[in-house]
């Protein structure tokens, strides 16, 4: 069976995470597969809304680091680099489902989503410093904005969890319900949406994003190039040679 499952139901096509035996960690095939189903959504007229979902108990661990580090990014034509841009330029409403562990990309997907769902014991984060490496997926502009300054310092510089409430809080999420209802609920608001007239969702989509999209695409491409560097230099060397040996990374000497 596919890492990704794609669905579609009344207007609405679901994209599942489905690798539940190595926590929906995502490999290049994955995102080769999302970005191919998200370029389907936006020609099909049949596809009205998108959502993305995991299972009740994670959303996504993030890169799966094996294969990252055997097929790292290298080009702006990398799966998640299309992947990403996809869901940026999208112009259809995008819901995410988000139960569980949401870390790295699994957060960072989340800017580029018009309505999020959480469950009550989602978890996010983006530990990019931690492992050596920057933001991604224009976090580094879009987390300020949504947070305000210090408290997307905390989230990016720390790299540390932060919850459902405190999601909610800054934006992030719309409403915490319990995980083994968050997928049903993200379901029933894409179909809301998928039954209003779909030139107007997405006229009021182009219309809240304003002039931003252009500044979102330079701003990844910058993170991609400093993100590309720094997988190459000492501290990122370390961080997942440390992940992979299962133990503390020691950055005293870089």
């Amino acid at each position: 069976m596919s890492d990704i499952l794609t669905h579609l139901d009344a207007g609405v096509m679901t994209i599942t995470f489905n690798r539940l035996d190595k926590k929906n960690s995502i490999t290049s095939s994955m995102y080769a597969a999302m970005a191919d189903a998200v370029a389907e959504a936006g020609a099909d007229p049949a596809v009205r809304v998108v959502v993305f979902q995991g299972h009740e108990s994670i959303f996504s661990a993030g890169n799966d680091i094996g294969d990252f580090l055997n097929q790292p990014p290298s080009t702006q034509e990398s799966p998640v680099f299309r992947f990403l841009r996809g869901i940026a330029t999208f112009e259809k409403p995008v819901l995410a489902a988000v139960a569980g562990p949401a870390v790295g990309i699994g957060t960072t997907m989340l800017f580029h989503c018009d309505l999020v769902y959480a469950g009550d014991n989602a978890a996010f984060s983006m530990p990019f410093v931690n492992l050596g490496l920057c933001p991604e997926a224009a976090s580094s502009l879009l987390a300020p904005r949504m947070f305000g300054y210090h408290r997307a310092a905390e989230a990016l510089l720390m790299g540390e969890p932060f919850f459902a409430e405190a999601a909610q809080e800054v934006g992030l999420v719309n409403r915490v319900v319990p995980p083994t209802e968050v997928n049903g609920y993200t379901q029933a608001q894409a179909r809301k949406l998928a039954a209003k007239p779909l030139t107007s969702l997405i006229a009021t989509k182009r219309l809240m994003k304003g002039g931003q999209q252009q500044e979102v695409l330079q701003k990844m491409d910058e993170e991609g190039q400093s993100f590309g560097r720094m997988l190459r230099e000492p501290a990122a060397k370390e961080a997942f040679g440390a992940f992979m040996e299962k133990r503390k990374p020691d950055f005293s000497k870089i």
